[in-house]
């Protein structure tokens, strides 16, 4: 028979240069991915065997763990506890309370990555690490977001991860790591494979039949042969029909188990039902029931299971198809135990868990203990795993309206976990108990949320509204909450919802408002109020209230901490007044908070906030490095549209990157009932063909978006259509827009309002006048930190310099214009500015490159955070990285910029040009520290032995 080099070569090949460069020094991951049986396990142990020197490292994703938050995690790390102490104190303490060491509140899930990471990163500067991950579909979230987060940064570690998962979709959080398929074996492998495990004649039809329902699967093809008699195969009566692999698989191992003794069958049940591996558990339940170590010697003998340090089945179906198999008494049965055996003080939450599963009446002891599970849960962060807690705890709950409450509270859980369908039949659970008027508002509230969240097409806010209304003589914020929340929901909609959508939603809130009188004092009551008056009363009306919005996110940060996910809405307000140091310092702020709460959902939108604020200020590179880290953070949840992304590729005139992302955003919008994306690609289009010279496609673009008042959006699109008209003779088209922009601009009084307004109005008017108009332009754009719209009008300004063929003073301001949007990366408008400098007579001059300009984003992160004095540990955990590639980072950036110590980074141009620098109190934030303490000594043990030994540096004097 052909060995697994022969049939898998090529897959046993990559995944061996996997671990061999781990070994080498050099880290990474690889997903290896195929139905169950197809040999994943298989290859990856083959691989371990053939390459030497790795510590292995393991953790199975159970079925029935997927609710108990970092089980995985600790699963894999258990050899590793040990070394806790080596970690810095956040770090430790969110690792011990993310394992149930110590108590604690919900562990920021950030730096229980950073932990995961710096664990590894030590445990490997003794021995290149092997990672290997089994069935990792079945992972608990926490645990594979974790794991996600530490396989995409150990590029510098010796670690490699192999993850196997079963089946063909890929896992969400997983998205983006290398990937190895495997299908069926070749039909000469698979007879190969299939023969060597006959032991009498087979019929020919019989074998072909084997091979085409195996489809080449070589759990399948050993399994099969073993569950039929030789004659049954011979005589083709043996195989069952229409049965896919798996089912047919675990079918096998049920006919196993019923010839194995009784007391073997209830040890692979107990271990089955016990997803701890801990084998002093296992035998101290099998105890219970008079088992004794004869039973395990039979499972042994069937090729099932091994009891060793670890209890281990053969294959992850091996341990579903023997729950499976067993009676739901049985099943009972081995909890009971378990629970019986699972101490109490030790570990609460899974003897609660067995508990739950070991009856089956209600038991209001028992779902006592479930709900303080539940509590204990969410307190470190696993919303899953208490939602789960509450939905058994619900089932065994006997007195109807307390069921009806837990129902509904593991029904919110659900649903801000992400699990709506379950949500929805938890909602059912609570709509059938004892509702009084206050639990029915609640219970049609989360209805209405859920709906929003899960149904296609365009949303109706009627519901949110309705329940809110209802719920606010009991729950005032909540109910608040509720009305803001059916706002967004009309807002998103668009231009794909009816017409009066929004504004009708607004008169239904300011009349139930009105109705319901009450100063508000809260951050998002003002928000609301001010939104409701911008639809009603007008852009120019409301500019007060809008103010005083953004003011109070700005000063009342404890208040705005506990509602953190309204931040972006208000600095949305804050671009639509075009506000842009206010709007960059909410992003920051939001960035800040999310990170330390591990509020993962909500940094990715965070990120692109706060990327927008830095493209507008010409820090190209400052966005590319935020936009790099909102897409390593996917917790497969949708963020909205990746908008800072589509700025920063039109503003760089990256055609091809704006076609494949806007198809993604379009399609999305389109599903899901939301205009505003549709909005968000055409504008980007906006800029894109302006600084292309496509002015007619430009002009389309922006007058698609400003047929609409959405929020933020003309703020930014009315002088793009103006420059677009201007240059494709549509100049009268413009003139209501650049108007309405007029209004509107007088109204904000900001220098970035002003500015933009002059430079419209500059682009539609004739004569001598117009100059006027780009000189102001250009004299309040100066004022502020969008230096990319300044970089912009010295070069219309130049451009209408050269018409009126004053060609001297064309060139002075196309050259400053080419220069600063060369030295940004603005390509298409640098072209722009390049040709029309070359018709006005003078070569366009090569910009001098930074030293910027030679690293990467993470790179410039990393410069910056040092030259302000930050050590390798403090960079490392304020991007999330160990300290080991902070120091590889150090060590390509040296080479790059030719330097030989941190303290030459200071003299050098790492920062985005003056009028767009982050302020000084910006703290951790991307680009930038407030921290001028000196590095010397700083660094760990680590630091010093990978830092380059440079002369100069007084660390090593």
């Amino acid at each position: 028979m052909r060995s697994l080099d022969d049939s898998r070569g090529a897959e046993l090949a990559a995944v061996e240069r996997t671990l061999r460069a781990a070994a080498a020094g050099q880290g990474g991951a690889i997903l290896i991915r195929g139905e169950a049986g197809i040999g994943k396990t298989a290859l990856i142990e083959r691989a371990l065997n053939r390459t030497t020197g790795l510590r292995r490292l393991r953790a199975v994703g159970r079925e029935f763990e997927t609710e108990l938050p970092f089980t995985g995690l600790h699963e894999l790390c258990r050899p590793l506890l040990s070394s806790l102490e080596t970690l810095p104190g956040p770090q430790r303490t969110a690792l011990e309370v993310a394992f149930a060491l110590r108590d604690g509140t919900a562990p920021d899930r950030l730096r229980v990555g950073l932990a995961v990471l710096n664990l590894l990163s030590a445990a490997a500067r003794e021995q290149p690490i092997a990672c290997v991950v089994d069935d990792a579909q079945w992972l608990d979230q926490a645990s594979a977001q974790a794991l996600s987060f530490v396989a995409r940064r150990i590029e510098l570690e010796p670690v490699a991860f192999l993850i196997a998962v079963r089946g063909f979709k890929m896992p969400d959080l997983l998205d983006g790591l290398p990937e190895l398929t495997l299908t069926g074996l070749g039909e000469q492998d698979a007879l190969a494979l299939l023969t060597s495990q006959l032991r009498a004649p087979l019929d020919e039809r019989i074998r072909d039949q084997i091979l085409a329902e195996a489809r080449g699967n070589p759990l399948a093809l050993l399994e099969l042969p073993r569950n039929a008699r030789a004659m049954e195969l011979a005589g083709g009566f043996g195989l069952p029909s229409a049965l896919p692999v798996p089912a047919r698989i675990e079918a096998g191992y049920r006919e196993r188990l019923a010839a194995l003794p009784e007391d073997t069958r209830w040890l692979l049940l107990l271990a089955a039902a016990e997803p701890l591996g801990d084998p002093v558990l296992l035998w101290w339940a099998a105890e219970e029931m008079g088992i004794g170590s004869e039973a395990a010697d039979a499972a042994a003998t069937a090729g099932l299971l091994d009891i060793g340090v670890r209890v281990r089945f053969r294959h992850p179906l091996v341990r579903s198809a023997i729950y499976r198999a067993a009676s739901p008494e049985d099943r009972r049965t081995a909890h009971r135990l378990l629970a019986d055996v699972t101490d109490p003080l030790v570990d609460p939450d899974r003897r609660a868990w067995h508990r739950g599963q070991s009856v089956l009446l209600p038991d209001e002891g028992i779902a006592a203990d479930l709900e303080q599970a539940a509590d204990r849960a969410s307190a470190r962060g696993g919303l899953a795993a208490a939602a789960e807690f509450l939905k058994r705890c619900t089932a065994l709950t006997p007195d109807p309206a307390r069921r009806a409450d837990r129902a509904l509270e593991a029904a919110r859980l659900k649903h801000w976990s992400g699990d709506n369908e379950a949500a929805a039949g938890l909602l059912a659970t609570a709509k059938a108990g004892l509702l009084d008027d206050r639990r029915q508002a609640l219970v049609d509230l989360l209805a209405a949320q859920i709906s929003i969240v899960s149904g296609p097409g365009v949303k109706d806010p009627a519901p949110l509204l309705d329940a809110a209304r209802r719920l606010e003589p009991y729950d005032r914020p909540q109910a608040h909450h509720g009305y803001l929340e059916a706002f967004v929901t009309a807002m998103r909609a668009g231009r794909l919802g009816p017409p009066e959508l929004l504004v009708d939603t607004a008169r239904q809130l300011m009349k139930t408002l009105e109705e319901t009188p009450g100063e508000p004092s809260r951050p998002q009551d003002l928000l609301l109020k001010a939104l409701i008056a911008r639809e009603i009363d007008g852009y120019t009306a409301a500019v007060p209230s809008l103010r005083e919005a953004v003011g109070a996110f700005l000063t009342e940060s404890e208040q705005v901490g506990a509602h953190h996910h309204w931040i972006a809405l208000a600095g949305a307000v804050a671009m639509d007044l075009w506000q842009h140091d206010d709007w960059r310092t909410m992003s920051e702020r939001q960035v800040l908070l999310v990170r330390r709460t591990g509020a993962l959902i909500a940094l990715p939108s965070a990120l692109h906030y706060l990327a927008y604020a830095h493209v507008l200020a010409g820090g190209f590179q400052d966005a590319e490095a935020l936009i790099a880290e909102a897409a390593t953070i996917d917790c497969g949840d949708s963020s909205g549209p990746p908008f800072a992304d589509l700025a920063l590729r039109a503003w760089r005139g990256d055609q091809e990157g704006i076609a494949a992302l806007s198809e993604r955003i379009i399609d999305v919008a389109r599903k899901s009932g939301e205009g505003h994306g549709l909005s968000v690609v055409d504008g980007a289009n906006a800029v894109l063909y302006n600084g292309l010279g496509r002015y007619d496609d430009a002009y389309a673009a922006a007058a698609e978006v400003c047929q609409y008042d959405e929020l933020g959006f003309l703020a930014f699109v009315p002088h793009e259509l103006a420059e677009a008209a201007a240059r494709s003779d549509r100049q009268r088209l413009a003139e209501p827009v650049v108007e309405r922009l007029f209004e509107r601009t007088e109204r904000s009084g900001t220098d970035l309002a002003i500015g933009l307004q002059m430079y419209a109005r500059a682009l539609l008017t004739d004569g001598p006048s117009a100059e006027d108009l780009y000189q102001k332009a250009i004299d309040r754009l100066s004022r502020t930190r969008a230096t990319a719209y300044l970089a912009r009008a010295h070069l219309v300004y130049g451009e209408w310099l050269r018409r009126a063929a004053r060609r001297g003073d064309a060139r002075v301001q196309l050259r400053i214009a080419y220069e600063r949007l060369a030295g940004m990366g603005a390509a298409g408008f640098a072209e722009r500015a390049a040709r029309e400098l070359s018709a006005s007579g003078e070569r366009p001059p090569r910009p001098a490159a930074l030293p910027r300009d030679l690293l990467t984003p993470q790179e410039l992160q990393i410069a910056r955070l040092v030259a302000g004095g930050a050590t390798s540990k403090e960079a490392a955990a304020q991007l999330f990285l160990s300290p080991r590639t902070v120091h590889a980072h150090l060590r390509s950036i040296f080479k790059k910029l030719g330097i030989s110590s941190r303290l030459q980074l200071r003299d050098l141009r790492l920062d985005p040009p003056e009028d767009c620098r982050p302020d000084a109190d910006a703290g951790d934030t991307p680009g930038g520290t407030g921290d001028p303490r000196e590095p010397d000594g700083r660094d760990d043990e680590v630091v010093h032995e990978t830092e380059p030994k440079v002369p100069g540096d007084p660390r090593r004097s």
